[in-house]
């Protein structure tokens, strides 16, 4: 064993028989004791704070998973994109590709009964089904039927508009800009007017479920006087395991004009870094709490070196270096950080195991806080406090000098 190790150990917790040592030695315990208290509460503390962030980053991404394809084309230019039977039946052939589904979608304005709001109407084909799992999202009643007039509306666009289900007696009308340039003399033929029922309704979140109108594509089309060939965008589904790369460069071959593929990070791509900063921004914020707690082991150190003087003369004349005495300093304040982190370590994954299976923290009572027990947290944290511990031992075991020897 490392000799500077050893000592370092015996110094850990000791107890001198000598009674004036003996009283400053057991302050000196007493006192490292509450040092590695607050290595437990700073490593305890970020654990739990990165562990509840995970699990809100995982809460707060959970609608990707079911709204948002595994890839989407866009047009590079313009609105749409021509999408032909041959390009169809090519896709289709491509390896990895489980399903795809032609989208049609634009901005429009809905009234009913009066009241106004402003959605995205969605046009999806019968294969929509196969892309993105409806029954996860259909919150009320049953989803659209092929070519007929009729809309699937989210829980956010009812509440805006107090709008029902299968309400014939008042249909929903749906207005979109007739394309075209020039001047228009009569505001009624500027818009084109659709009325339809609503045949179901969709929860995900807050902000989607007042976004988005879905509807048939070829009521879509015929919303946006469209004709078959076009399209706004395709969401395509993937195998499991599927090479994306190699999908994306097939995909790229099929289409004469230029297209952009993203995938589902790729579409919520403002929502995954403002994620990633805030995760930093708490990470950086909680370790420095955490390194102003794991600092006191620097004032423990220096009071063991002041304490046990003649113990380092007697190491000097026994042959050790200045080098070998100020790492058994080092040592001890690494392995007081040690202690710490891993009781630490341990009582939070405990927590977060507690929290994961009971959910004895809510958000609201029928909402418990998310969390996620991740390795790589753990590593963070291990590493962190660790670091932190050995910066702050490796500046007080400088205090071992020559003079204090001599």
């Amino acid at each position: 064993m490392n000799f500077s190790l050893y000592i370092a150990k015996r110094y850990l917790f000791y107890k001198s028989s000598n009674p004036p040592a003996g009283r400053a030695g057991n302050a000196i315990n007493i006192i490292s004791r509450i040092a590695i208290s607050a290595v437990v509460v700073g490593s305890l503390a970020l654990f739990i704070v990165l562990s509840g962030f995970s699990g809100l980053r995982d809460f707060s991404l959970q609608f990707t998973n079911v709204f948002d394809a595994d890839l989407k084309i866009y047009p590079s230019k313009g609105k749409t994109i021509s999408f032909s039977k041959t390009s169809e039946t090519q896709l289709k052939k491509i390896d990895g590709v489980e399903a795809f589904s032609k989208i049609v979608e634009e901005r429009v304005f809905l009234q009913y009964r009066g009241k106004n709001h402003i959605a995205n109407i969605k046009g999806v084909d019968k294969n929509f089904k196969n892309v993105i799992p409806i029954d996860s999202i259909l919150f009320l009643n049953k989803w659209l039927v092929q070519n007929r007039n009729e809309v699937v509306i989210g829980l956010g666009t009812s509440q805006k508009l107090s709008m029902s289900v299968m309400d014939f007696q008042n249909l929903l009308e749906i207005y979109v800009p007739k394309p075209g340039t020039g001047q228009i003399l009569d505001p009624a033929n500027a818009f084109t007017k659709r009325r339809v029922v609503a045949s179901g309704m969709y929860r995900v979140n807050q902000d989607l479920d007042s976004k988005y109108v879905f509807s048939d594509i070829n009521f879509a089309r015929s919303l946006l006087n469209l004709d078959s060939t076009k399209v706004t965008s395709i969401e395509i589904k993937l195998l499991q395991n599927a090479n994306e790369k190699a999908i994306r460069e097939k995909i790229e071959s099929l289409f004469s004009e230029k297209i952009i593929i993203k995938n589902r990070i790729q579409q919520n791509d403002g929502l995954y870094k403002m994620l990633n900063i805030e995760n930093l921004f708490v990470y950086i914020f909680v370790s420095l709490i955490a390194a102003i707690a794991i600092f006191n082991i620097a004032g423990i150190i220096i009071m063991t070196i002041l304490e046990k003087r003649k113990d380092i003369k007697t190491l000097s004349s026994l042959g050790l270096t200045i080098s070998e005495i100020r790492k058994i300093f080092f040592y001890k304040g690494l392995l007081m950080t040690l202690i710490g982190t891993l009781i630490g370590l341990g009582i939070g994954i405990a927590v977060v195991i507690l929290q994961e299976v009971y959910g004895f923290v809510p958000i609201t009572p029928t909402l418990p806080y998310p969390v996620r027990l991740e390795f790589i947290n753990v590593l963070i944290v291990f590493v962190t406090i660790l670091v932190l511990g050995g910066i702050a031992s490796k500046i007080a075991a400088t205090k071992v000098s020559e003079e204090l020897i001599s």
